[in-house]
Parts: C-alpha cells; structure tokens; sequence
C-alpha cells in the first residue's frame, strides 16, 4: 500500500508571509492541526502546526520556563523570535519531512514515529498533492480490517501458517508448544516463557489464514499450574 492509496488528495496550504493569525484560523475551520506552507510557485518549503503556536503572547504563554536556563543566548533569541512572530515564516518548520505518492505505508509509519509528526505532505516534484496523516491510516485499517468470510482452508495448512508465523521471531517460544486443529479451531497447549510471548502466539493463530477460532491453553512458566 502506498501513499496515494490512502492520502487526503490535494491540502490546505499557507504561504510564509500569511500571518500566524490567518494559519491559526485556517486550522480551526478546517478541523486540521497542520498545514504545509508553500512559496507562490507551490513549492514546500515548511510546515506550521498546533505545536508551533502553543507559546503565544496573545494567550499569555509566552516568555521563560525552567529550561530556557539551559539555553544559550542565541537560541533564546531565536524562541523570543517564533513566540513572538507575526508571519508563518517566523514560526513554521523548515525541514519539514514529506513523502512522495509512491511512498510505501511502513515507511510512512517509520518516519511518523522517527520524527514525531501526526502529518506528512505528498509531494510530487515538488508540489504539494495531498496529506497524509495518521488519521488515514486509521481509515485504511477500519476499510482492510473488516469483518470478511474466511475462506475455506485444511486444518494442516493453518497450522503450518501458525508454526511458519512463530518460527524464528525473536519472542519464538523456548520449550515446544502443541497447535492443534479441527475445522479451523486452534488449540494451544504448552507452556511459554511470560505473557507477552503467550499473547504473541495467539495473536498468530488468530491471524492465522482460515483459523476461524483460538482456544489458548498455554501456561505461563513463572504461573501456577491451573
């Protein structure tokens, strides 16, 4: 899946020269915490967001806090400056991250987390065609994981899709454990090493192609035998 199967096709954009005062009420109307900022040619050249106009003089937020002791004096000048300006230029992010339309969706997700962002522009030589946000990932997944039949499959192919899905992922059980099943029900019995390994392997079987049921019995090794 890439980029341009789930982004918002085309965006609202600010220039650098709008004023802060203009991008603040352009994401209230709009119902976005981000907008990317373009030049007159449409090119990305920042991006403005919530974060960005959280210190403000108007709403009383600005001014020092207990970790501007640690900061030189031109990084202090230059927090003075995106508090305190008047333009979307003085407060916007200049190396604003983006993807292209053929970007595929792990990496999207990658660079999200990488970055801390909640939005990335999609740019296509240069020019902004859409957002990509993490709101439409959560689109994607409510569209893929519905609830569809499953197709009809032999109980010894699941569970060789169970063992090949457990088999050498770093959590992999130590000691073996017994997958049994009948008419697309899983049974789990064995003992695991903690619990988050035996969460592990039931989320497995579930995914399991054709499983149409879990019954985990596994014991934990640390927990009392039931």
């Amino acid at each position: 899946m890439k980029a341009s199967d789930i982004m918002t096709v085309g965006a609202i954009t600010v220039r650098p020269d709008s004023t802060v005062g203009y991008a603040a009420r352009v994401m209230v109307e709009h119902g976005v915490s981000g907008l990317p900022v373009v030049d007159a040619r449409g090119n990305l050249v920042g991006i403005i967001t919530e974060a960005d106009l959280l210190r403000r003089p108007e709403t009383g937020t600005a001014g020092r806090r207990w970790l501007d002791f640690w900061l030189d004096t031109d990084e202090l000048a230059r927090q003075y400056a995106r508090e305190h300006g008047r333009k979307v230029e003085d407060v916007m992010s200049r190396n604003a991250a983006s993807v292209g339309p053929d970007t595929d969706v792990r990496q999207i997700v990658e660079l999200m987390e990488a970055r801390q962002v909640r939005r990335l522009p999609v740019v296509r030589e240069g020019q902004v065609v859409g957002i990509v946000s993490r709101a439409n990932l959560l689109s994607a997944l409510v569209r893929l994981a519905g609830e569809t039949p499953q197709p009809v499959i032999d109980d010894l192919a699941i569970r060789q899709s169970v063992i090949d899905e457990i088999a050498g992922k770093a959590w992999a059980p130590g000691s073996t454990i017994d997958i049994l099943v009948r008419d697309g029900v899983v049974t789990l019995n064995g003992r695991v090493t903690t619990e988050q390994v035996r969460e592990a392997v039931r989320v497995a079987a579930e995914n399991a192609p054709g499983a149409v049921r879990v019954w985990d019995n596994l014991q934990v090794a640390d927990a009392p035998v039931d």
